[in-house]
C-alpha cells in the first residue's frame, strides 16, 4: 500500500497519512464501501455485473547483462548483479509456481557463452515440461543469444531489431612488433608443440600448429549451430548454412526465413500468450521472482540494511534432513591464496578458497556428494595441483561440471573427479604448460634508465626482467616446465584411464569442444550442470525421485570485498609486470591507455593480470591470453 502526504499543515502530516490509510484499508477489506444510491420509482436498482478478476499469472524474466558462474554476491546485491544459478532458480521457481501460466522471456544481449546458454535452455524446457508456454522476445541477436529464443515456443523481435546468425569466429591479437618496437622482449617456453598461449607476446600471427587446433573446434562449434538451429527450427541443414552465409536479418527477413515466427514489441508478445493460455487479462509480473533493492536507508534500520548491503549476508544453510549436493564454483583464472570477485581486477579461483570449501563440504555429514562447477581457462600450475589433491582428498564422490571454458588447469582439476559432464560447446582440453618472462632493459635504456647489476650464481638471473634468459637459465626454466607437464598427463592418463600414448596425441596443448572431448574419452558425457547433479546422487546411492536440496560454495563476497578485495589479497598479481607498466592496476593502464590513444596497447593492458601471470617465471596452464569467440 502506498501512502500519500496530503497540503496539511505540518502537525497535522502524520495524522493525515494515518487517516487516510486507514480508510484504504478498510474499504480495500471491505469493511467500509460507498453505498449506491437509492433506487427510486421511476430507476430501480439494477445489480451491477461482477467480472472475476484472473487468478493466472505471465512470469516476465529478462535475460540481460553479465551472468558468470560462480556463487556472487548475497544480501541484498543478489539480483543486482546476478549469477547465472540465479536466473536459473527464478525460471525453474516458474516451472513449479501454480500461478503462472505462461513465461516471456526477454533476450537483450546477455553475455553469455554456449555452455552457460545450455544452462538457460535446459531450464526453459523444465517449464515447457510443467505444461506452460514459452515465449521469447529477442531484442539482440547473435548466435548465442538466438539459441536461447529457439529453445522456446515462439521466437518474437521488434520490427528495428537485427537478428545476427553470422556463424562462429575466433580473434587472437598480436603484440610482436609493437614489442620488437619498444625495445622489449618476451621469452615464452611452451611444452606442447600447440600451446600457443604464448604466441600473441612472439608472433605477428598463428603459428600451422595453433591455426590447425583452432580451425578444429571453431569447425565443430559451427556444425553445432547448425544442427541447433536446424532441430530448433525444423530446417533442413543445407537450408541453414545457406541462412548463415547471409548472416544478417532484419527482423521482418527473419521471419520470411522462418527463424522467428513474428515481429512485434513486448506487450503483443504477452498479449498473444494471453490468448493462447485462454486468459483475456491475466497479471503480468515484470522481472518475475527478482528481489529487490531497498534504497530506503533512513533511520536505524536502514543502516543495517546498508551494512548488509556492503558486507553480504552468509546463504541461510539448507533446512531439513534432506542430503545435500555442494556444488563448488571454481570461476576465473586460478591462482594462489584467496578467491576475487572484485569490479577491478575480475575474477579469480584461488586455490586456498576453493581448497577450503571442497573441505567443508567433505566434512559435512549431510552432503552426499560435490559438484564441480569448473568455468576457468586455467592459471599457475601450482595452484591447479594444489586444489586437484584436494579433489582427490574427498572422500565422497565428486562430479565435474564444465562451463563455457574448463582448459589447462581447469580441465588438470576436473581429473580428479569421478565423472566428467561436459556442454557440447564447451572449451576443453589445452593439455601444456607455458610460462617466460619480459626483459625491458633495452627499453628503458632508451629513456635513459640504466641498471648495474651484482651477482653470484650462473642462473641468478633467470627471473631478471632486464636481460633475456641465457642458454643456461632457459634450460633450467624448461627442465621445469617439462616435469609439470609430465605431472600434467599423468594425472589425465590416472584420471581418465587411459595409457600415457592416447594420453600424448590429446596433450601438447590441443584444444577441443565439448563435444570433441566426449569422442576422444576426455569426458564422461554430455550435460548441464542439473545432469551433473544427477550423476552425483547416482554415485552417491541416491534415488533418481529423491529430493535433495543444493549447497553453494563458496560463501558469497560483500560489496567491501569486492571493492577492495585487490588490496586486502595477499601477493599482487602484478609482480613481474610492475616495471613494464610502473606497477599500474589493470583499470589505470586502460584508462592511461585510452587517453594516450597508443594504438595496439589498450587490449594488451586489459590482459595485464593474465600477462603477469604468463611472465611470471613460473609454470602457468593457460589458455591463449585473449581468445575472442563469436
Amino acid at each position: 500500500m502506498t501512502g500519500f502526504l496530503l497540503p496539511f499543515p505540518r502537525p497535522f502530516h502524520h495524522l493525515s497519512v494515518v487517516v487516510v490509510a486507514a480508510a484504504v484499508a478498510l474499504q480495500a477489506s471491505g469493511s467500509v464501501r460507498a453505498e449506491p444510491p437509492a433506487a427510486t420509482a421511476e430507476q430501480p436498482r439494477e445489480a451491477a455485473p461482477v467480472r472475476k478478476k484472473s487468478t493466472a499469472t505471465v512470469a516476465h524474466v529478462r535475460i540481460a547483462g553479465s551472468l558468470p558462474d560462480g556463487v556472487g554476491q548475497g544480501g541484498l546485491l543478489a539480483d543486482v548483479a546476478p549469477h547465472l544459478h540465479r536466473l536459473v532458480e527464478r525460471l525453474d521457481k516458474a516451472a513449479d509456481d501454480g500461478r503462472v501460466k505462461g513465461v516471456v522471456v526477454s533476450i537483450e544481449s546477455p553475455d553469455l557463452g554456449r555452455a552457460r546458454a545450455e544452462e538457460i535452455r535446459a531450464a526453459i524446457a523444465r517449464i515447457q515440461k510443467a505444461g506452460k508456454p514459452v515465449a521469447a522476445q529477442l531484442v539482440s541477436g547473435s548466435p548465442v543469444h538466438y539459441a536461447v529464443a529457439a529453445a522456446c515456443d515462439t521466437i518474437s523481435m521488434p520490427p528495428a531489431a537485427t537478428l545476427e546468425l553470422t556463424g562462429v569466429r575466433a580473434e587472437m591479437t598480436f603484440f610482436k612488433s609493437m614489442l620488437d618496437r619498444l625495445g622489449v622482449a618476451a621469452e615464452i617456453l611452451q611444452v606442447g608443440e600447440f600451446k600457443g598461449a604464448g604466441e600473441p607476446l612472439t608472433r605477428d600471427s598463428m603459428s600451422p600448429q595453433l591455426r590447425a587446433q583452432y580451425e578444429s573446434f571453431i569447425g565443430d562449434l559451427y556444425e553445432q549451430l547448425v544442427e541447433r538451429v536446424a532441430s530448433d527450427r525444423r530446417l533442413p541443414a543445407e537450408k541453414v548454412r545457406a541462412l548463415i552465409d547471409v548472416g544478417v536479418f532484419t527482423s521482418d527477413q527473419a521471419k520470411e526465413a522462418k527463424l522467428i515466427d513474428s515481429v512485434g514489441y513486448e506487450d503483443e508478445v504477452i498479449e498473444t500468450l494471453a490468448k493462447r493460455i485462454g486468459e483475456e487479462s491475466p497479471k503480468v509480473s515484470r522481472d518475475y521472482a527478482e528481489r529487490k533493492l531497498d534504497q530506503d536507508f533512513s533511520g536505524m534500520g536502514g543502516l543495517v540494511k546498508l551494512m548488509e548491503l556492503l558486507s553480504g549476508q552468509k546463504p541461510s544453510a539448507p533446512s531439513g534432513r534432506n542430503k545435500r549436493i555442494a556444488v563448488v564454483h571454481v570461476a576465473g583464472e586460478i591462482r594462489e591464496g584467496k578467491s576475487a570477485d572484485d569490479l577491478v581486477m575480475g575474477g579469480a579461483a584461488g586455490s586456498e578458497t576453493v581448497m577450503k570449501a571442497i573441505r567443508a563440504a567433505a566434512k559435512d555429514d549431510q552432503v552426499a556428494a560435490i559438484v564441480l562447477r569448473i568455468d576457468s581457462p586455467g592459471g599457475s600450475a601450482l595452484a591447479s595441483d594444489l586444489i586437484w589433491r584436494e579433489v582427490e582428498q574427498a572422500n565422497k564422490p565428486v562430479v565435474a561440471s564444465l562451463s563455457d571454458i574448463a582448459a589447462s588447469g581447469g580441465y588438470y582439476i576436473a581429473v580428479a573427479a569421478d565423472t566428467i559432464v561436459a556442454a557440447p560447446g564447451t572449451l576443453t582440453g589445452s593439455i601444456g604448460v607455458v610460462g617466460g618472462k619480459v626483459a625491458v632493459g633495452k627499453a628503458l635504456e632508451r629513456v635513459g634508465v640504466h641498471t648495474d647489476v651484482v651477482s653470484k650464481g650462473k642462473n641468478s638471473g633467470w627471473l631478471s626482467l632486464q636481460e633475456p634468459f641465457t642458454p643456461d637459465e632457459r634450460a633450467a626454466f624448461l627442465a621445469t616446465m617439462k616435469e609439470v607437464y609430465r605431472l600434467f598427463t599423468s594425472k589425465v592418463a590416472a584420471g581418465r584411464k587411459l595409457d600415457h600414448e592416447q594420453v600424448e596425441r590429446l596433450a601438447e596443448g590441443r584444444v577441443f569442444t565439448g563435444r570433441q572431448a566426449k569422442e576422444a574419452g576426455l569426458v564422461d558425457r554430455l550435460g548441464t550442470l542439473d545432469d551433473a547433479i544427477d550423476e552425483a546422487k547416482a554415485l552417491a546411492g541416491i534415488k533418481a525421485g529423491e529430493e535433495v536440496d543444493r549447497m553453494l560454495l563458496p560463501e558469497p563476497r560483500g560489496l567491501f570485498d569486492d571493492l577492495f578485495g585487490a588490496a586486502a589479497r595477499g601477493g599482487d598479481p602484478l609482480v613481474g609486470m610492475a616495471a613494464t607498466l610502473g606497477g599500474m592496476s589493470s583499470l589505470q593502464g586502460l584508462l592511461l591507455a585510452r587517453i594516450a590513444a597508443v594504438p595496439g596497447l589498450e587490449p594488451l593492458v586489459a590482459e595485464v593480470d593474465t600477462l603477469a601471470f604468463l611472465l611470471s617465471g613460473r609454470p602457468q596452464f593457460l589458455l591463449p591470453i585473449r581468445v575472442r569467440l563469436r
